[in-house]
Parts: C-alpha cells; structure tokens; sequence
C-alpha cells in the first residue's frame, strides 16, 4: 500500500502541472450516502440444477424416434423418446374387435335369458334351461370386463412407449438414439428444470450466523462476467467433514448458454451490519489495481483509494474515513480525468 501511495504520488506531481493548463472537464456527479450494511466477500460456487430427473422407460422395446439432444430446452409434456409400437397397435385392434364381439354375445343372451324368464312363469321352459341361458348371459358381462381390462393394460403400455418431459427443463444426459433395443429401466436421459437453477457455495461455518435466507447477493458468472442478483434459498443439513464448510444454495434465474458446474461467485455478508459510504461502481476507476475515485473540490478533480469491503449490484460499500455524507463523487467523465484538473459540474444523479 506504502509502494502504491508513493506512485501515486508521483503521478499526480506529474500530472498537476499538466492538469492546471487543461480546460476544465465537463462531469457528472452523484453524492454520497452512508448506510448500515454488512461486509461482504467474494465465494466460489459451482451451478446445478436443484431438480434433476432421471428418465428411464417403463416398458421394453425397440427405440423409434429420439427427438431432443443434449443442450435442448424442452416444456413440460413434450415426446423425448418414442419406442415402437406396432404390434401393440395390433393387439389393441383385436382387443377392440373383440370387445365389439362380447357386446353382441351378451345383447343375444340378454335377449334369451328374458325371453325364457317370460316362458318360466308360464311353465313354458324348465328352471335348468332358465338357469343356463342366465349363466350364460352373465359369464359373457364377466368376459367383457377381462377383456375392457386387457385392453387398458394395452392403452397404458402404449403410453408408456412415450416418453415425456415431466417439467420445462434443459437436457442434461442422453444415453439413447433410433434403433437401441431399451430394457425396463434403463436410464435414458437427465433433465434439468430450467425454473430451479443454483448455485452451491461453501462458506466457513463461522460465517454461517451471517446468512439470511430470502436475502438478494449479487452473483457473477464467471465465464461470461455477468452479474446477476441471486437469493439465497437454503443452507444445507451437513457440513463437510473435513474442512467444516457450510453449503449454501443461491436461487438464480433461468439463464441462456450456461452449463452444470460452471463457476460462479457469490458475495455473501461476512460481518454484523456497520455504517459504509455507498458509491456507483461508475465512479470508480483502476489504478495498479486499486480502486479509485474522483471527488470534486474547490473546482478541481481530487483522487482518493476505495477500499470496498462490500458490492451492493450497482454500488460498492467503502468503509474509508474520509468519505462523508453528501461529498460529490464523479460518475461521468471520470475516465478522462486528471487529478487537479479543473472541472465543471454539468449536472447531478
């Protein structure tokens, strides 16, 4: 820190002269303001779908169609994988025929069994033969329930020949195409529900008392540097053995191009809450990679270090002395800007 003073020093001593001929800069400026909010640190997650299926097929059979691939958004009810059903479609004609063949048989001995109940009061028919047109007529409506029972089993093993997306999700395995011969059981595909995307982040239980559950982070995806707002979900029930880190679940919204178990970092509260000035992130500036500001005063740009010990989204924390309530900070036109420069305030955020 000893180093970087010293050369900023020395810029500025350079630049001063310099920054005094120039004309003064046009700027926009915010004022600060100061809150009560938490420190925060920076922890490496990993993403994953919170709600992952396995698909597996209930029935065997010969794979006809696979349509989806790994990578593809799907909704809910949507055909993943069909099996053939051919000589399912057969057998179900012939259930059909022949429950139409069990209905005829038993309008036929309906009719027969009442005609000869007519004939038996009269003492037209003996009781025997009354009695066997009645078994018949019976034994047929017991046969036609067997037969309604075949062939439901045959309409749900058809249904089960197609596989469907169980919720809106994203595939995430596939280990099937056309003409695979599938087993009971076999699994199929993973699919991940595009609506429960997480990241998991390992804290030190000590900062477990820290953690509010429902509380807004902000999350960047490390791969793309987008930063998103997450909520903190849940903390799981078992710490790690050996390093005693706590898991936490953040809740980020369904996201485009992004893979299960990317990187992502979570800023999470690290301390009890404490007075920090809030400053835009569009005020700061790098310098040897430290963070920097430009306040105003007495007409001219003065550069002063951030020390950010917490990030708020659009805003960072600051806990450094020096800034108070109300000073005026450079938004726009700051990344021009040399200390002591003059400078004209064009307007206010």
């Amino acid at each position: 820190m000893r180093l970087l003073q010293i050369a900023l020093a020395v810029v500025i001593g350079c630049s001063s002269v310099s920054a005094q001929e120039m004309p003064p800069a046009k700027v926009v400026v915010t004022k600060i303001v100061h809150q009560e909010i938490s420190a925060n640190q920076s922890f490496l997650g990993v993403l994953y779908y919170d709600r992952a299926s396995n698909l597996s097929s209930e029935v065997a059979g010969l794979v006809e169609n696979v349509s989806v691939r790994i990578g593809d958004k799907v909704k809910k009810g949507t055909p993943l994988v069909s099996l053939n059903t051919d000589i399912l479609d057969k057998n179900i004609t012939l259930g059909k025929t022949r429950l139409e063949q069990i209905s005829l048989r038993i309008q036929h001995s309906e009719k027969n069994y009442k005609r000869l109940e007519r004939l038996l009061s009269q003492d037209g028919v003996s009781e025997k033969d009354y009695d066997d047109a009645l078994y018949t007529y019976e034994n047929f409506i017991k046969e036609k329930q067997l037969a309604e029972e075949e062939l439901a089993k045959l309409l749900i093993q058809k249904r089960k020949s197609a596989i469907l997306a169980p919720f809106a999700g994203i595939i995430l395995e596939k280990n099937v195409d056309t003409g695979d011969w599938v087993q009971q059981g076999n699994k199929l595909l993973r699919i991940g529900s595009v609506q429960d995307l997480f990241v998991r982040v390992p804290i030190a239980e000590t900062d477990l008392q820290y953690v509010i559950e429902g509380t807004e982070v902000p999350v960047v995806i490390n791969a793309f540097q987008k930063e998103i707002t997450g909520v903190i979900d849940d903390v799981e029930p078992r710490a790690d053995a050996q390093t005693k880190n706590v898991f936490i679940k953040v809740r980020i919204p369904s996201m485009e191009n992004v893979a299960e178990n990317m990187s992502a970092s979570v800023f999470m509260a690290t301390s009890k809450k404490k007075q920090l000035a809030i400053i835009p992130r569009d005020a700061l500036i790098k310098f040897q990679g430290q963070d920097f500001v430009y306040t105003v005063k007495e007409g001219k740009a003065s550069i002063l270090p951030v020390n950010i010990v917490t990030y708020l989204g659009q805003t960072i924390g600051a806990d450094n002395p020096y800034f108070a309530p109300g000073m005026p900070v450079v938004v726009e036109g700051n990344e021009r800007l040399q200390p002591d420069q003059p400078v004209s305030i064009e307007g206010e955020k």
